[in-house]
């Protein structure tokens, strides 16, 4: 008692076409044990900066992207022992307003799992091979590069 319990830390670590649900990666990290909850998600904006309006997107990833997501969710563990960890990514078509990442860490503690779950997302954004291919209303379109590569052939995006 007083302590998150001893299962896997890592509840959850996805990456699929079908829809991501909020609901599972939160219930993936209820603990009896934890005082605070923290979930990110991820939608599918209908705009990449002031002018480029996205009409849809589609996100690819390297067949090594859930060993580096599993990788990521470890080192988050690791740097805030008795967190458990939640992450979910869509890959596939998307449109305006889908959920593209839900992310949730549970902690005894609030503090932690605020900067458990900031760690979370911000590794994965970093280091998961993970490439987003948007398209713009003005029938442009551009490739935006995650992780540890991109696919041949593109330049990262800022």
């Amino acid at each position: 008692m007083g302590g998150m319990t001893t299962v896997d830390p890592i509840r959850l670590v996805d990456l699929r076409e079908t829809p991501l649900s909020v609901d599972e990666v939160r219930a993936a990290v209820a603990d009896d044990a934890a005082g605070g909850t923290v979930l990110f998600v991820g939608s599918v904006r209908d705009h990449d900066g002031p002018a480029a309006a996205v009409t849809s997107l589609e996100y690819s990833a390297h067949p090594t992207a859930g060993a580096e997501l599993r990788r990521v969710a470890a080192d988050v563990v690791a740097a805030f022992p008795g967190c458990a960890v939640a992450a979910t990514h869509r890959l596939g078509p998307l449109a305006v307003g889908d959920l593209a990442v839900v992310v949730a860490v549970s902690a005894a503690h609030r503090d932690a799992a605020f900067r458990a779950s900031r760690l979370l997302i911000d590794e994965l954004k970093s280091r998961v091979p993970i490439w987003k291919h948007q398209r713009f209303a003005d029938g442009t379109e551009e490739w935006v590069g995650a992780g540890a590569g991109r696919p041949a052939g593109t330049t990262p995006v800022a």
